[in-house]
């Protein structure tokens, strides 16, 4: 048995909930390595199913999944299981949805991208500990290239809408679109 596995403790139940199916295959084999039992869902329904059925001791849901919130989700799991621990991802961070994700019974949210690594010590941190500063955080522009991109996917990749919610010119949005990704 590992450090990481004892840490883990008896109950090893994990549900994970997250549209993005690539994402969901790679995170549950990583948290399976890492010695949970991983149940996976795709939809909020489906965790909530899940959940209501065998409440997990672990969960990790995506906030905006495609048939709702995943804070609902949160929320069907804290009444199950009130000691479970619940980690909140999203690419869509803002102060307004990690209090709301802290006030439902989230114990943690993340942004992502966040690997097995960031995910597994929200898990496991105690409510005393606090998180290590990232050891190399994403530069200023490369915070708001992402933004661009994942509005441009929102979209459709339509750049004229995008350029209207991002209230941009749309040709300054076809340059930024047209160069690489700054690191």
């Amino acid at each position: 048995m590992t450090a990481e596995q004892r840490d883990i403790g008896e109950d090893r139940t994990l549900l994970l909930v997250d549209d993005d199916e690539s994402f969901l295959k790679r995170l549950a084999k990583a948290m399976e390595k890492r010695g949970f039992e991983v149940e996976t869902a795709e939809s909020v329904a489906a965790g909530r199913a899940r959940a209501m059925a065998r409440p997990p001791a672990f969960a990790v849901c995506d906030l905006r999944l495609g048939d709702g919130n995943g804070l609902d989700v949160v929320e069907t799991i804290r009444e199950r299981r009130p000691d479970a621990r619940i980690v909140v991802l999203t690419g869509y961070g803002a102060i307004a949805t990690a209090v709301a994700a802290v006030k439902i019974g989230a114990t943690d949210y993340l942004s992502k991208p966040a690997d097995a690594t960031d995910i597994m010590q929200a898990l496991l941190a105690s409510d005393a500990d606090l998180p290590p500063p990232p050891e190399n955080p994403m530069s200023a522009d490369r915070v708001r290239w992402e933004h661009i991109q994942r509005v441009y996917e929102l979209c459709d990749r339509n750049v004229s809408e995008t350029a209207r919610r991002l209230n941009m010119h749309r040709r300054t949005l076809q340059r930024i679109l047209a160069k690489r990704s700054p690191k």
